[in-house]
């Protein structure tokens, strides 16, 4: 029998992968004791970027869901792993390095073991910093090397990074394709070259599944001494997102490896709480096309995370492209003309860019310029025309060194605008932030929270933050999914609704929980009966018969408790926390099962 190979479930990925939004804490913690009981994970993602984001975005609070979720796997020995962006933590720009070391006292501390770091340049210069930050953590830093298909990205190319990186003290490897345009004999190689080498390093392969690779490449780098690979499960594998366990295991156990067997009760019921998430709400922003696999990756390289974003910009250029096209008598564009107009742009420019690997946030930045090109040679103005300060930011080397080489026509564009290279390392171009975020949540009155961790939140994502403190966000996230509600409905030749109209059909299935008197609401109270302050319940909770929901506090203090009636999930929530009531107000809806 051949060596032992172990898999992680990145359920993480899984949903950035195919939509916007990641599961809520309560759901989180549904699947987590179900993950455990397939048997056949030893590493689960849990966390990192694009999670903790659209956490804030959606009106809940990340560091609770993280901590729920890790709890269950470190109990039973399952290894925790985050996406770590290098320079830019978790998030879509550069981040101090006070903030990035706090990070990793703060994951730690919520149980993750192990931040896999990139740089999407495959700058040393962005990881290593963060490596010996991990490591004083108490955690287990994994490198990482973003996998791309180029003239300048060869074997000796990525083998030489992973020599650097290992030597700064990384315990681990990643073999990052992101795209899945890797093509297997290079990840073979590479694989046999690092183990060649490195021969206790652990290398773990996450590949893609999107234009049809990735089965022959985890073959590929398994026979040449990979450790880990990372899958996912139905109904989120396959598509551009990752090959699924069942086929993964088999393939693996067939070809003599040793691997551990899937219980396949636990998988189908993983399966159908994945199912129910979806269906519950994370499906409506969930793009059909992200379930598709595409051979046309193949030749622009983008990722599968960000094809639903790009597809959702395409649209908005399409019709103005299409307005313009029109305007001047030539003929209109359909969505297939411009989608593979697109994706000749980014071969178009990606090499001018000098091959910046097409992973977070340089995917963004090359079809971001693409998409820009398109439009201005649609109006006559010809290429690079539009271009934010991002986007040059990563040409000038603001982001890290660039792998391959600049056009000469965006050297000499640079220059006429005024515009500077740098080969400066990045992280020195940014000043300690801290001490500034630590003032202004003095100055609210707001927690630091556990182990500093709503403090590193305000400060890794502060805009995300303070609307998810005020409100806001969590109003605009309901504003949307009733928006993304009506649309699927509509887009499926159902009636045309308004918001109003489609709030009463989704109430006509559920028992309405009313004020029984006047007073002030509250969903918790501290031990000794006074209210506490906290957010409204979840969407999609589930209650149980004669349950607490809430308190209300009558106007002569007494408290009163209201029972979730005959119990069941939370569709619905007309009242917030501290709101004042009247008797027979309706507070919420609960719509009983079967």
């Amino acid at each position: 029998m051949k060596k032992k190979i172990q898999f992680s479930l990145v359920y993480r990925d899984m949903w950035q992968s195919s939509g916007k939004f990641q599961p809520r804490k309560d759901q989180l913690e549904r699947i987590a004791p179900v993950i455990i009981d397939m048997g056949v994970f030893d590493r689960v993602e849990t966390n990192g970027g694009a999670f903790e984001q659209v956490n804030l975005l959606a009106g809940e609070n990340p560091n609770a869901a993280v901590r729920a979720f890790c709890k269950p796997f470190n109990e039973v020995g399952i290894k925790t792993h985050m996406l770590d962006r290098g320079l830019n933590a978790l998030r879509m720009y550069p981040v101090p390095d006070d903030v990035r070391e706090l990070q990793y006292k703060v994951k730690h501390a919520q149980g993750v073991d192990i931040p896999r770091i990139f740089c999407g340049l495959n700058d040393v210069r962005n990881i290593i910093p963060s490596i010996r930050w991990a490591k004083a953590a108490g955690m287990t830093p994994q490198a990482t090397l973003c996998i791309t298909t180029s003239p300048v990205h060869t074997v000796e190319y990525y083998a030489e990074i992973a020599d650097q990186v290992i030597a700064a003290g990384a315990e681990e490897i990643c073999l990052k394709d992101m795209a899945g345009i890797g093509q297997p004999a290079l990840l073979g190689k590479l694989t046999k070259a690092i183990k060649t080498k490195h021969p206790d390093i652990i290398i773990q392969y996450h590949g893609h599944s999107g234009p049809g690779l990735s089965m022959a490449s985890i073959l590929e780098v398994c026979n040449n001494g990979a450790d880990v690979i990372d899958t996912a499960i139905e109904p989120l594998s396959w598509g551009k997102v990752h090959p699924d366990i069942i086929s993964v295991q088999s393939m693996l156990k067939n070809e003599g490896f040793e691997v551990k067997e899937i219980d396949m009760k636990a998988y189908m019921q993983a399966r159908s709480l994945t199912q129910e998430f979806i269906d519950d709400w994370l499906g409506y922003f969930i793009n059909p096309g992200n379930k598709l696999m595409s051979s046309l990756l193949l030749g622009c390289g983008l990722p599968g995370g960000m094809m639903g974003s790009m597809m959702a910009d395409l649209a908005g250029i399409h019709g103005v492209i299409n307005s313009t096209l029109k305007a001047k008598g030539e003929p209109e564009l359909t969505t297939d003309e411009i989608l593979v107009r697109l994706f000749d742009e980014v071969a178009y420019v990606w090499p001018r860019v000098g091959y910046p690997p097409l992973v977070t946030p340089f995917s963004q930045y090359v079809k971001n310029i693409a998409l820009m090109n398109l439009l201005t040679i649609a109006q006559g103005k010809g290429r690079f025309v539009m271009m934010d300060d991002a986007m040059w930011g990563m040409i000038l080397g603001k982001s890290g060194k660039i792998p391959g080489t600049i056009d000469p026509e965006l050297v000499e564009l640079a220059r006429k605008q005024g515009r500077e290279f740098t080969d400066a390392d990045p992280h020195t171009l940014l000043k300690n932030a801290l001490p500034d975020f630590i003032k202004e949540m003095e100055e609210k009155g707001w927690e630091r929270g556990q182990d500093d961790e709503e403090l590193y939140e305000l400060a890794m994502h502060p805009e995300q933050y303070r609307n998810y403190k005020s409100g806001q966000a969590k109003k605009n996230f309901l504003a949307d999914l009733e928006k993304a509600k009506i649309a699927k409905m509509q887009s499926a030749g159902g009636p045309k609704m308004t918001v109003e109209e489609l709030s009463a059909f989704k109430h006509a299935k559920a028992d309405a929980i009313v004020a029984p008197e006047n007073g002030q609401l509250f969903f918790e109270i501290t031990g000794d009966m006074g209210p506490t302050r906290c957010i409204e319940p979840a969407i999609g909770q589930q209650y149980k018969e004669g349950e607490t929901f809430c308190f209300i506090q009558m106007p002569w203090n007494e408290i009163r408790r209201i029972p979730a009636a005959l119990g069941g999930k939370l569709v619905d929530v007309a009242a917030r926390q501290g709101q004042k009531v009247l008797k027979g107000q309706t507070i919420a809806w609960i719509e009983r099962e079967g």
